[in-house]
């Protein structure tokens, strides 16, 4: 229950911070997350928010009979004001196939048989039949259409073409989650690819912006800050759940929190980002650089640190990394730059403002009196505030003055 409501307060401070996205997904077994149904937890969400987009990350279509995905995701649409995202997957762990029976060699197949179908029916087409050795409709159609006109879909790619695959055929956007791997990070170069191929057999089209990517951080002020708040639960959620419970191939244990930070966040083959937010800015740099290009960039929530540590690790992605990366920030620079540079233009308001002093017999006695006591080297001055006593020993003021 706690857990629960420390992922809606989160979900609220993500929307109060700006963040365009929020994703949750399908999980049953190894004990590990905590949410079965993400329709549920984002109308849940939908109702503390104003403005994020709600993403399921993913649904496991095998899972369900399609044509109620259809209607869960159309009323999470409406509920959440039109801001639904409808992500979707073969299932990821086999763990929960084995709960429902489900042959894992089918998964994939149906996942593309099942967005065939749903798509269909949030399109609104007249009424049809589909039989399946899974599932069966008769005479379907939807009763009421998803808010938006066109809902957006993404398909989970991880390091086989699958995903990508699907996506090109379907003509939907994709969410790589393959990329929180060392082998996924590698495949990426060649992944979209896979997407432009399906998409081109299948008469669609496929965009770079609505390719997301995944990834995993944890930002402080300083480097140490952020090992010392994230290396214990980074050290855990590695060597019991990557290694004990999804038994990855070729994971193993490391020995020390200081261990898992340095294997897993440095050097070429990093998969995460423990450090400060230049650190991930360079990051996402590289992983553009890494995949040709991208549209959105998805974070990981791991819970490696407490909560306040986590709140501040999610602020500084807002204030410092989101800027910094789509460019929030030139103007401004060029805007200082401008000024710094054109100097003489500026000056003559500095001059506009000592010919006024010198008009007036008082105010340019008490600017004697201010020179005479070396005020004008420790008062914080105006924007266009004239170096008096330079202009005073150069003799520009007598020249302001008969201007």
């Amino acid at each position: 229950m706690l857990q629960l409501r420390s992922d809606l307060d989160l979900v609220a401070e993500l929307d109060r911070l700006g963040f365009d996205e929020f994703w949750c997904g399908e999980h049953h077994s190894t004990g590990w997350e905590v949410i079965a149904s993400p329709e549920m937890f984002l109308a849940a969400a939908a109702q503390r928010t104003h403005r994020i987009r709600l993403g399921t990350g993913v649904v496991s279509l095998p899972y369900h009979h399609p044509f109620l995905v259809a209607q869960r995701m159309v009323q999470l649409d409406h509920m959440s004001g039109g801001r639904a995202i409808f992500g979707s997957g073969p299932g990821a762990l086999p763990s929960d196939a084995h709960t429902l029976g489900i042959d894992p060699m089918t998964q994939r197949d149906r996942q593309d048989e099942a967005i065939g179908v749903i798509r269909r029916l949030l399109r609104g087409e007249e009424r049809f039949s589909h039989d399946s050795e899974w599932f069966t409709l008769r005479d379907a159609k939807l009763q009421l259409l998803p808010l938006q006109e066109d809902m957006p879909f993404a398909v989970a790619s991880m390091i086989s073409p699958s995903g990508m695959t699907l996506a090109g055929k379907h003509g939907t956007g994709v969410l790589s989650i393959g990329s929180m791997s060392t082998a996924g990070i590698q495949s990426l170069p060649v992944q979209w690819g896979f997407a432009e191929d399906s998409a081109a057999e299948h008469g669609n089209t496929v965009d770079r912006r609505e390719w997301r990517i995944v990834m995993n951080w944890h930002l402080a002020e300083t480097r140490e800050q952020a090992r010392a708040e994230a290396g214990e639960g980074l050290l855990r959620w590695h060597n019991e759940y990557n290694v004990e419970t999804l038994q990855r191939p070729g994971a193993t244990k490391f020995a020390s929190a200081g261990e898992a930070v340095e294997a897993l966040s440095e050097g070429d083959e990093a998969v995460t980002v423990i450090g400060t937010p230049d650190d991930l800015v360079a990051a996402i740099r590289r992983m553009v650089d890494i995949t040709g290009g991208f549209g959105t960039v998805i974070g990981f929530m791991n819970d490696w640190a407490n909560r306040e540590a986590t709140r501040r690790s999610w602020d500084m992605v807002a204030r410092y990394v989101v800027p910094e990366v789509n460019g929030l920030l030139d103007g401004y620079r060029e805007s200082q730059r401008f000024v710094i540079e054109n100097r003489e233009s500026f000056d003559r308001a500095g001059k506009a403002i000592l010919t006024k002093i010198l008009e007036n017999e008082k105010a340019a006695a008490a600017l004697q009196d201010t020179l005479a006591q070396n005020a004008a080297k420790t008062a914080i001055g105006a924007h266009h505030a004239p170096d008096f006593e330079e202009m005073a020993e150069s003799g520009s003021g007598g020249e302001a003055g008969a201007e």
